[in-house]
């Protein structure tokens, strides 16, 4: 693991050292929704961690109703062989922040 210094400026600085133990999976998370057509359930992860929340929440997190629903009508149509490309790409970013989310929760467990 690197290990990274910056200076911020003191009001940035404030509004992220109640959240700190969020940084790099936010920091990952917002990376990726410049990106991404996930963005959107990208962008509510990364409020979500913003909100500094406790490991219970944490560990009780799911995404919306609308982010699961569009998984569910994205693994439909990968099943029925009818994805568009950047179908596809939405549907293997889904899979990445799901993935991001698991491992976050497994290590709060250790």
């Amino acid at each position: 693991m690197v290990q990274v210094m910056m200076q911020l400026p003191d009001q940035l600085a404030e509004q992220i050292m109640p959240v700190r133990r969020w940084l790099p999976v936010v920091l990952e998370l917002g990376l990726a929704r410049l990106k991404t057509p996930a963005a959107q359930t990208s962008a509510e992860i990364v409020d979500f961690l913003l909100g500094n929340p406790t490991t219970d929440e944490v560990m009780g997190y799911h995404a919306s109703d609308r982010s699961q629903g569009r998984l569910q009508r994205l693994f439909a149509l990968n099943n029925a062989g009818l994805l568009s490309e950047d179908e596809q790409a939405e549907l293997t970013e889904l899979e990445r922040l799901e993935h991001i989310i698991v491992m976050l929760k497994t290590e709060l467990l250790n």
